[in-house]
């Protein structure tokens, strides 16, 4: 029996007072074909619940602080149906989102998860052609089509050469992603790539949409651009590339993968 909308979920991460929280719920509740969404916070505040109730969302509150895969573990639980999209607070989904997600993975036989392509927002304007976005596209360019979106050998040798898949773009189905959250506790920046290599040993089919159906914020504030400053995006990079290399080849990649992922840590690159 196919998906219907009444069966997926934006489970929307929201953290502090962010300026973009409602216009992601905007984002959100514009979507042509409508489904559920909740908020999930481990910051709970009045400018959170003031926002929930002003549109109607339900609020789930996690009392236990344990970092970024927690939370995001805590947002997949708390949505009980079987698709899930963990939604990032500053980013914006466009209107069709839902209705092309539902449309691929029903036509797929064995999905584990849907993911697209996307603009990156920056100083408030769309930016679907820089240096990064080219070549994450090159990256995905074998799944476009039916051909490999089964290949366990094809999206390991793609994910061996870095994390092209945008984490807010990702539906995950849970009979085959996880019922219960999948994510990293352990790390910090990378629990994305973690998340997708575990997700990539498995039967199914990874399904890329090329289409640009979210535009993914990148500002200073961030939290992905305030640990790209730090040595901990390395650390945790330089991990996953050893699971696919011999040693000399992972430090090469990633020395060269660090380079490239500079682009998030400015806003005006």
């Amino acid at each position: 029996m196919p998906f219907q909308p009444s069966d997926h979920t934006f489970a929307l991460c929201a953290y502090g007072e962010s300026p973009y929280l409602e216009e992601c719920i905007l984002s959100l509740r514009a979507q042509t074909v409508p489904s559920r969404l909740l908020i999930a916070t481990s910051t709970p505040s009045e400018f959170i619940s003031r926002l929930a109730e002003k549109h109607g969302i339900p609020l789930f509150v996690n009392d236990r602080k344990e970092g970024i895969g927690a939370d995001w573990n805590f947002a997949y639980n708390a949505a009980e149906t079987p698709l899930v999209t963990v939604a990032h607070q500053d980013d914006l989904y466009e209107p069709g989102y839902t209705e092309h997600m539902l449309s691929d993975v029903n036509g797929s036989p064995k999905p584990i998860l849907w993911f697209c392509d996307y603009w990156e927002l920056r100083n408030g304007a769309r930016v679907h052609d820089n240096r990064n976005l080219r070549i994450k596209r090159l990256m995905l360019f074998p799944l476009k089509g039916r051909l490999f979106r089964s290949s366990r050998w094809m999206r390991r040798r793609i994910l061996s050469l870095g994390c092209p898949i945008c984490c807010p773009s990702v539906t995950y189905v849970r009979e085959r992603a996880g019922r219960e959250g999948p994510f990293s506790t352990e790390m910090l920046v990378s629990l994305d790539w973690d998340q997708w290599e575990k997700q990539s040993r498995k039967k199914g089919d990874f399904l890329y949409c090329p289409v640009p159906l979210l535009s993914h914020r990148i500002h200073a504030e961030s939290a992905t651009s305030a640990l790209i400053a730090s040595q901990r995006r390395s650390r945790e990079d330089s991990e996953m590339f050893h699971r696919f290399w011999p040693a000399p080849v992972a430090r090469f990649l990633a020395g060269k993968y660090a380079a490239s992922e500079k682009s998030n840590g400015s806003i005006n690159d």
